[in-house]
């Protein structure tokens, strides 16, 4: 019923045409969403870039503590930040 309003409505000669345009439209909101897809991965991983690592944390507490962390590992460092805490 719908098929034969909508021959009725545009006419043989435009569906072809409709059927063209609603597989663009389709085909661009399935490009719209992976590339808005794709964006909100780059900005997770981003802001997870942007977060400091345990190292810098350690750094920046002996840093804070005026402990000299120049040759040490990180265990030495939270050794020494234990020590002067304690």
């Amino acid at each position: 019923m719908i098929v034969i309003v909508v021959v009725q409505i545009f006419g043989a000669n435009k569906i072809p045409d409709l059927a063209k345009s609603l597989g663009r439209a389709s085909g661009e909101f399935q490009k719209g969403k992976v590339q808005s897809e794709l964006e909100v991965k780059w900005l997770k991983e981003a802001l997870a870039s942007s977060q400091p690592s345990e190292h810098e944390k350690l750094l920046r507490a002996a840093n804070e503590l005026g402990i000299s962390t120049v040759g040490k590992s990180d265990d030495q460092i939270r050794l020494v930040i234990k020590q002067a805490l304690a």
